[in-house]
């Protein structure tokens, strides 16, 4: 879509979710003072009311939200208004029990969670329908809203009678015919071949072969039910997205995605969002690289269209076993790398703290005591006053990347639940291996589908791209032959759309654009370690490499590395093929961190794509382009230290209003942060 399906707003939205209806309407006043004092100009409201606005089948009231909705708009306040149907109430649960979800191991939850509902459910399809049309009737001229929020942090699989039927006729749409479908699970294996479309069953427990959720014998089968839930969630939301469209035809209309979820194929979502927005909860309190990841896979839903971030904690979780504080400074520091990414608005999650239940340890802006004098609250203040100072100057600006990652749900499904050549590997961590390797070097990366225009691009990354589809090896192949890079890894180019093996050498159809052949593999556990030999000239490096090993035998390709253990030792690891006017990079190694880092630097070299702090460790870099060509371009020190660098360019710091000339020293504080309107 375009850029008019963003939300409108003169400046970066700050501000969170707000929940109200959990405190008498005397906190109310206060709440609304604190946030004058943090510049907060946007709220997120009613994520949760589904009881609250339907009390009872037939009944629906409106008070208490009528008075919230007023409230913050005669505060002056921008507002993200939810539906409300992130979890059913009680009374959903005991009228109509199959509106519960059926788990993996065929137990019927009860109610008191939320992912609480089968997303084949006639009855919750019908209501919560019903109710995001009755609530956007209601509140669609009010001007004060920017955005409507559907639901909330899609997620969880269900394994019902309803999903069973629904599973059917999503085969009977996708295959066609019973013969086609055998073919494409291969149904010949273990006697399994289907006669009838009800012989169908989801994956579960209760088969024999399995070792976890998602986990059977039939892979065909556990992926395509993967496929199946994903798209089953997207048509709830696209039930209540309809009904908003009834009475609000122009107001744009999201969900908070969660990153690099793996449950739900956002890709299949993407063209139905109107813009992507995301909760950013990383794993751990040092993950800068993997927030840039899942940053840039959010932005690239939308084919670099700004997001929001729609929730994050301002100071520490709660749904952890250890839930530890964000020290001083990283708030700010972690708010300012969403907006380098491409953020619009920075959220909060949330910004009174609860007074009960599971979440009322969770951080929040405002704490129970209400008081302004605390740290989080001056931190936020601060970051609230930048954005104040920034204004809109970053608002709609691109990524101008020239460099591409491949993101496949397909592939990270098919590759965790195969059978060999290793349950250790990782999808998720192979990608961020690589990600890492180009963010230490200081380039800009659009995290993208494999369906995605390519033809923008010197340099594509493509790890573990297990499962093939599509046209992709041909233009992988057109990258290379116009003078690109592609790079790809181990355990690439396996498997087709239905997870059947090529009747091909490996890496199927990518074998010749990597010049390579693969013939056996090796596998050990993660104490088992072979070193790996890279060389490019007179630069060598020895690197550890784990988990898979695969027996190279070079069809055209030059070797660049070699296993230097076992009976491959002096084999190739790595291995670069001349293609056209380009290149085709093959790791068939799981190299370590410094390993992937030697690997991305020779193609990112080859095309004088570093950046100019690339050799500053923990020195994030990003650049945006403003519609009116204005670049700005981001410093982020994400170390304790302080550090001095030269500046690129000339320019403007925007945060403080001082002159920045270029080539000479600039000082970022420790987790300090430079936003440069760069000259010309």
């Amino acid at each position: 879509m375009s850029e008019l399906s963003l939300p409108v707003t003169v400046k970066i939205g700050f501000g969170g979710d707000y929940n109200p209806e959990q405190w008498p309407e005397p906190v109310w006043k206060q709440d609304y003072e604190l946030f004058d004092l943090a510049r907060i100009d946007t709220v997120t409201l009613g994520v949760f009311d589904w009881a609250l606005t339907q009390p009872a089948p037939d009944v629906y009231d409106f008070t208490l939200l009528d008075r919230i909705v007023g409230r913050a708009t005669a505060e002056g306040r921008r507002i993200c208004l939810a539906t409300g149907t992130a979890a059913h109430p009680p009374w959903l649960a005991r009228l109509h029990p199959e509106v519960t979800r059926v788990d993996f191991e065929g137990r019927r939850h009860r109610y008191g969670q939320r992912h609480n509902s089968c997303p084949s459910s006639p009855v919750f399809r019908r209501l919560s329908a019903e109710l995001a049309r009755r609530v956007a009737a209601r509140y669609a001229a009010n001007p004060a809203i920017v955005a409507w929020h559907v639901g909330n942090e899609y997620g969880g699989a269900c394994y019902c009678e309803l999903c069973a039927a629904g599973f059917r006729d999503w085969l009977r749409r996708r295959y066609g015919t019973l013969d086609a479908l055998n073919t494409a699970w291969c149904t010949t294996f273990w006697s399994h071949t289907f006669t009838d479309w009800d012989q169908i069953e989801p994956p579960s427990a209760l088969t024999e072969h399995w070792r976890g959720p998602d986990h059977t014998a039939f892979q065909g089968i556990t992926l395509d039910y993967l496929r199946f839930s994903s798209d089953a969630m997207l048509a709830n939301f696209l039930d209540e997205k309809a009904a908003i469209r009834e009475s609000s035809p122009d107001v744009p209309v999201t969900t908070n995605l969660m990153g690099m979820y793996r449950p739900i194929d956002y890709h299949r979502w993407a063209p139905h969002l109107d813009f992507a927005s995301w909760d950013n909860y990383p794993p751990n309190d040092d993950s800068p690289a993997w927030m840039a990841l899942s940053h840039d896979l959010m932005r690239g839903l939308k084919d670099g269209q700004p997001f929001w971030l729609m929730e994050q904690t301002p100071s520490h979780t709660a749904c952890r076993d250890v839930n530890p504080l964000k020290r001083p400074g990283v708030m700010r520091l972690w708010s300012w790398q969403a907006v380098a990414h491409g953020a619009d608005a920075v959220l909060f999650f949330q910004l009174r703290a609860a007074r009960g239940a599971c979440e009322k340890y969770h951080g929040a802006v405002v704490g129970h005591a209400g008081r302004a004098d605390t740290r989080v609250f001056r931190e936020v203040s601060q970051l609230g006053a930048e954005f104040d100072r920034l204004g809109g100057a970053t608002l709609g600006a691109r990524t101008p990347a020239r460099i591409a990652l491949l993101f496949d749900w397909d592939s990270w499904w098919a590759l965790e639940i195969s059978d060999g050549p290793s349950r250790l590997v990782r999808y998720q961590q192979v990608v961020l291996a690589y990600h890492r390797a180009l963010w230490d070097a200081g380039v800009d990366v659009d995290v993208v589908a494999v369906t995605a225009d390519l033809s923008r691009y010197d340099v594509v990354v493509a790890p573990a791209l297990h499962l093939i589809k599509g046209d992709l090896p041909v233009r992988l192949a057109e990258v290379a032959a116009r003078g690109g890079s592609v790079v790809t890894t181990f355990l690439s180019g396996r498997v087709d759309e239905n997870d059947n093996a090529f009747l091909m050498d490996v890496p199927g159809p990518l074998g010749e654009l990597m010049g390579v052949r693969v013939d056996e593999w090796d596998a050990r556990g993660p104490e088992f370690v072979n070193p790996v030999l890279l060389r490019a000239g007179t630069d060598r490096i020895e690197v550890a490499s784990r988990l898979v090993f695969e027996l190279v035998i070079p069809q055209g390709a030059e070797v660049v590395g070699t296993y230097q253990a076992d009976f491959y030792a002096d084999t190739p690891a790595v291995t670069r093929n001349a293609f056209g006017d380009g290149e085709g990079w093959y790791v068939a190694a799981g190299l370590d961190q410094e390993g992937v880092s030697w690997v991305i630097r020779q193609v990112l070299d080859r095309h004088h794509l570093a950046g100019p702090y690339a050799d500053v460790p923990d020195l994030e870099t990003a650049v945006r382009v403003a519609p009116d060509g204005v670049r700005l371009r981001f410093l982020l020190n994400h170390r304790a230290e302080p550090v001095e660098v030269t500046a690129y360019a000339g320019g403007v710091d925007l945060l403080t209003g001082d002159r920045v000339e270029g080539g000479q020293p600039v000082r970022l504080d420790p987790r300090g942060v430079m936003v440069v309107r760069e000259d010309g």
